[in-house]
């Protein structure tokens, strides 16, 4: 699957000893010889001339000579998607433009537990009670009670009136809430989808930044941009030799609507992915590792990313592909913006991009930095302030499977002290 094979056998050549982090090769003095960042602006300190160094070290036109992949191919950067390489959310803006006209199909026989295993009952009633319309598809374009919601549900986790929409689920390895979007594209064809994706996308970048939309009674989101400063750092890097990817936790059909901005095949996006029957879209997932197609509880969210990238990238399978693999399996570089990103950017042997958005277990493992490995950076557009309070690292910034807050834990198992906040916006 999608470049897997040919990391198999390269791979299973490599032994590497050590720790889960395996060391970097020294960075070289840029030579010339490989290709340079441009966009200079939004770069936070020296974060702009680390990551040359990055590419100066293992790109295949520096002296790194493609160090730190298995030999033969090329070393691996793997960026986030959303408010990581643009600012707001394509699963929102695709969830919205779906909502504003009338693209959510009625569920089975009108019941709503068919959408999600982890539904609520509370949320599966309000819903029904919400979204009474017999169509094939409901009039959320103008029933302002069942688009609302909806959204509510998808948005905040909660129906409108404050009852908690999902359980039973495992913390680390699915949001229900994001996969709910994919779920919801239940009925509908692939190729409708990918035309959803792209109106969606062409009124977001279209919009002025700071633009509201009309969703049900309220205002939400309205716009989306690349960052300038991620299209060069990508393109960058592809020139130096690195063989560069998108994971996400948005439907893959969408982001692979917008991965071409910046220069990313289709092929090299990883998202949600549905189980499709009969050329239709089901309301059911596949799965990764030892989750199985259609069990629901493996998407790319914090240890599915891992999953999802060794599965895709790297050519392991079963349980193997849970598992933190030696370095020649794992990625140089990655980039990320949320909790959500914690595990494969922990993954990367090279150097972590971070864009600050206050996230607890993400902040507090960047700031700790405890091997060197990690850059922090504002946000490029409408960066977030400074954090008044610290990060509670100590106590509850870790969220484990089951959902209880506890401290985050280095890999050693010592536990990282509360840090505050340094790289933030004007």
């Amino acid at each position: 699957m999608r470049n897997a094979r040919r990391w198999q056998a390269a791979a299973a050549a490599v032994a590497i000893a050590g720790s889960a982090f395996a060391a970097a090769p020294t960075a070289q003095a840029h030579t010339g010889k490989c290709p340079t960042l441009t966009v200079t602006q939004g770069w936070y300190g020296q974060n702009k001339a680390r990551l040359q160094e990055l590419i100066d070290s293992y790109g295949k036109c520096g002296k790194g000579a493609g160090a730190g992949a298995a030999k033969g191919h090329k070393p691996v950067a793997v960026f986030d998607w959303d408010n990581t390489v643009v600012k707001n959310d394509v699963g929102d803006a695709t969830m919205y433009w779906m909502l504003r006209h009338s693209k959510i199909r009625r569920p089975l026989h009108g019941d709503w537990h068919t959408t999600s295993r982890y539904l609520t009952d509370q949320a599966a009633t309000a819903l029904a009670a919400a979204c009474t319309a017999d169509g094939a598809t409901l009039p959320t374009a103008t029933d302002t009670r069942c688009a609302d919601e909806i959204r509510t549900v998808y948005g905040e986790g909660t129906t409108t009136k404050g009852a908690t929409a999902f359980t039973g689920f495992d913390h680390r390895r699915i949001e229900p809430q994001y996969a709910w979007l994919a779920q919801l594209m239940n009925g509908w064809r692939t190729a409708d989808i990918k035309a959803f994706a792209r109106a969606a996308r062409t009124e977001n970048l279209a919009a002025p930044i700071g633009t509201e939309q009309q969703v049900g009674t309220a205002k939400v989101t309205g716009w989306v941009r690349y960052y300038d400063q991620q299209r060069d750092l990508i393109r960058t890097l592809q020139k130096a030799g690195f063989d560069v990817w998108i994971t996400s936790a948005s439907p893959e059909t969408v982001v692979d609507e917008w991965a071409g901005g910046v220069g990313v095949a289709k092929d090299h996006a990883i998202g949600i992915r549905s189980v499709t029957a009969h050329g239709r879209i089901t309301p059911h997932l596949k799965g990764c590792g030892t989750v199985a197609d259609g069990e629901d509880g493996m998407i790319t969210y914090i240890d599915g990313k891992r999953c999802w990238i060794n599965q895709e990238i790297f050519g392991v399978r079963g349980a193997a592909a849970e598992r933190v693999q030696p370095a020649a399996r794992r990625q140089v570089f990655a980039a990320g913006d949320s909790d959500t990103d914690v595990s494969f950017l922990r993954d990367a042997t090279g150097l972590r991009l971070v864009l600050n958005r206050n996230k607890n277990e993400l902040m507090c493992r960047a700031y700790d930095n405890n091997d060197g490995r990690w850059i922090v950076n504002p946000m490029f557009i409408q960066p977030k302030g400074r954090k008044s309070a610290d990060y509670p690292c100590s106590t509850t910034a870790y969220t484990d499977h089951d959902g209880t807050a506890a401290p985050v834990r280095r890999g050693d198992g010592t536990v990282v002290s509360d840090q505050q906040d340094t790289v933030y916006g004007g």
